[in-house]
């Protein structure tokens, strides 16, 4: 289990100056990169990056709501509700309620497959280690514990190696993320991108 503190992350200013990412982590081959997670803090209307080859999932985690615009339908980015689209997909942001704060995963579909769900408390789970991928949980609201180490807002903890006990009080809300590896014979590394 690993550990990831918000405020251990690093700002990066994009290079339209429409917002700010924190990358949190990302999935490393030989060659390649599998997936990445990051934080971003959308500050107005614009595109996004292309990211063909990856299948992005974006969640709002803190702030109103945007509107995706994209050349088949817009898509509404509300909070705590992950959407998935193509990375390659042209899309535009259009924020309704000012600067917000969304979570993205980005996975590449030929090395693994990725889920992302909302936990909301009270409750306790088992966060099962997985045979072949990965599992990650970014704290949306309260203070939840994993095997009693109290987690704050943003905190990521991933789960490559045992089994955890999540628990969650009726305030706490987190994300759960899901990565499953499909080819056995390729290894994906985890790095954070902790200070």
């Amino acid at each position: 289990m690993q550990v990831l503190k918000c405020t251990e992350l690093t700002d990066l200013p994009w290079k339209n100056g429409g917002g700010i990412t924190r990358n949190i982590a990302k999935g490393l081959t030989t060659d390649q990169v599998a997936w990445t997670l990051s934080r971003a803090d959308v500050a107005q209307d614009g595109p996004f990056s292309d990211f063909a080859g990856m299948i992005r999932i974006l969640t709002v985690v803190s702030g109103g709501k945007m509107a995706l615009i994209t050349p088949e339908k817009p898509l509404e980015a509300t909070l705590w509700t992950p959407i998935r689209f193509d990375g390659g997909l042209p899309v535009s942001a259009q924020l309704d309620d000012g600067p917000l704060t969304d979570l993205n995963l980005m996975f590449n579909p030929t090395l693994c497959d990725g889920q992302v769900k909302v936990l909301r408390g009270p409750m306790e789970k088992i966060i099962r280690s997985p045979a072949q991928g990965l599992r990650a949980l970014h704290v949306l609201a309260g203070t939840p514990r994993i095997n009693e180490i109290p987690l704050a807002i943003g905190d990521t903890v991933f789960v490559d190696d045992a089994d955890q006990t999540l628990s969650m009080a009726s305030t706490d809300a987190a994300l759960e993320i899901r990565l499953t590896y499909l080819d056995q014979t390729e290894t994906i590394k985890l790095c954070s991108a902790a200070r």
